[in-house]
């Protein structure tokens, strides 16, 4: 098997671009009511296909009240489905990590929803416990997609704003479990109104199903993969050279680097802390307070929906903190958000006894909550660019790894936990994600320090990104995209030293085209 590089084989002809590009061609701007190809058709394709993968994934838990009453199922029965729910896109999410490297985004996309779009239209078959929980499994495997989202939005945005890119696209892709939890149940009282109740829900399911099936055909059809083409293209014009028996050097770079491991474990307790609140809130509402499920889904809703804003903003308070305090900055925002979602998460679990109470601390705890999210990206796409998609695949498991956690200690996944509450488990979900925050802080990179301790003047970004090309990879001009991007990143210095970074970037780029040009032309 092997990785594709951008190389430098042959000239790529200018292309035109209706946003303003940097060197390596990605936008420095974001526009977001423009459909332009192709920075922005991937933008809002991204988060499209993975808000329905999110939406199908939970709109199963959110007509609980009634499937659980329609198949006899217990208590145990549905914490195991919740497991199941997450725990399919562990092994899906670092695979789509190693595939985008190889076949690019855009069929990562189409893959991704032609494959699972029958098991979203098994849903209406089922009529056990095994069958509910095998099939929530299975739909559960397309949240790979938001390994194709970020990979695919960090190939198109600048450096300087990938951090808001990635975010925005998560959190309305992750907006999908606000959605289902309020449209589900309208949809359900529609069917109602023609068919028994017991046949409604299983009908409700071939709306996202036939979803699925159109989006797959749209992103096969009308998209590409990279801001000079698409993969195939790419390859044949020499744009997009495969290094030979290189799939486990590529490997190495993203499961051999320590940081890659820290923010598998922290995005377990921000993003797998979301998954595990999405399965359970509107049911928590439903027995606690005795509501009705309309009312339950419209108020269980609220969580999710906070994604409309609360992702986006992590990010954006990534990028902002790093303008001044460079990576510094954006690792700080990181643990301060995380450790304030631990906070409230642990006051969702006491304050049971009140309705506006509950909602309220909700709200604040799905905003600080998301925006760990959002912050958790505005850091991933540095710590290595070769093995970018392998990163972003790892950490995105983490989440999932974070949810099967919790769900299976706290919420009634196993024999483990039979007599806990919910709002015990809330509660003891709070302390381990402020537990876990705290590994934050020995996230280090040499050329723009820590938390705590500051960078090594001695070393550069290309020192950094460099090392993970040896010198006959480096003789073939395949390291050239991670020259690029470590002359992009340096703005993570932050302003203190970033003019004379910015300098040097700048006659780096001029004298590498120098090169590249004669290169090019043989």
């Amino acid at each position: 098997m092997s990785s594709p590089e951008v190389g430098v084989k042959q000239a790529p002809a200018p292309l035109e671009f209706k946003l303003p590009v940097d060197s390596e061609m990605k936008a420095t701007k974001i526009v977001i009511y423009s459909i332009a190809q192709p920075h922005m058709r991937a933008f809002h394709l991204s988060w499209i296909i993975f808000f329905f993968t999110f939406f199908a994934t939970f709109a199963p838990a959110v007509l609980i009240p009634i499937i659980r009453e329609d198949m006899s199922l217990t208590k145990t029965d549905l914490g195991i489905s919740g497991v199941t729910a997450v725990c399919g896109a562990i092994g899906m999410r670092v695979i789509m990590g190693f595939v985008l490297d190889i076949i690019g985004p855009r069929f990562g996309n189409a893959m991704t929803m032609l494959l699972f779009a029958p098991a979203v239209f098994c849903m209406s078959l089922v009529q056990s416990a095994g069958d509910f929980q095998c099939v929530r499994l299975f739909i559960g495997c397309s949240l790979c997609a938001f390994v194709t989202c970020q990979f695919w939005v960090g190939s198109m945005f600048n450096v300087k704003i990938v951090g808001t890119a990635n975010a925005i696209t998560a959190g309305w892709g992750n907006m999908g479990g606000g959605a289902t939890a309020l449209l589900m149940p309208l949809m359900y009282e529609g069917i109602a109104d023609y068919v028994p109740a017991f046949h409604a829900w299983r009908y409700a399911f071939f709306i996202p199903g036939g979803i699925f099936v159109l989006l797959g055909v749209v992103s096969m059809l009308f998209s590409q993969d990279a801001p000079q083409g698409d993969y195939r293209m790419m390859k044949e014009t020499g744009q997009l050279t495969q290094s030979k028996g290189n799939i486990w050097a590529v490997a190495k770079c993203g499961l051999l680097n320590y940081r890659s491991w820290i923010c598998f474990m922290t995005y377990g307790y921000c993003f797998g802390v979301e998954l595990t609140v999405d399965n359970l809130i509107v049911d928590y509402l439903y027995d606690q307070f005795q509501l009705d499920h309309m009312t339950a889904g419209g108020l269980g809703a609220l969580f999710g929906l906070m994604n409309l804003f609360s992702r986006a903003s992590g990010g954006m308070l990534s990028d902002l903190a790093a303008i001044p305090w460079g990576m510094r900055g954006r690792l700080w925002v990181l643990f301060t958000l995380q450790l304030l979602g631990g906070v409230f998460c642990l006051a969702l679990g006491l304050v049971d006894y009140d309705l506006t109470a509950t909602i309220v601390v909700m709200i604040i705890f799905s905003i600080f909550c998301q925006q760990a999210c959002g912050a958790t990206f505005g850091v991933v796409p540095f710590i290595s660019r070769r093995a970018y998609g392998v990163v972003s695949g790892l950490v995105g498991a983490g989440g999932n790894v974070g949810s099967v956690v919790t769900q299976t200690i706290f919420f009634q996944g196993s024999a483990s936990s039979p007599d806990m509450t919910k709002q015990d488990g809330l509660v003891w979900m709070g302390v381990m994600i402020m537990g876990i925050t705290f590994l934050i802080c020995f996230i280090h990179f040499p050329m723009w320090g820590s938390m705590f301790f500051p960078a090594n003047p001695d070393v550069s970004e290309e020192d950094y990104y460099l090392r993970e090309w040896n010198a006959d990879e480096v003789a073939q001009g395949l390291h050239t995209p991670s020259l690029r991007f470590a002359m992009e990143s340096k703005s993570n210095r932050g302003s203190q030293r970033g003019a004379k970074a910015k300098a040097e970037a700048a006659a780096a780029i001029t004298a590498n085209e120098a090169e590249i040009k004669p290169a090019a032309a043989q």
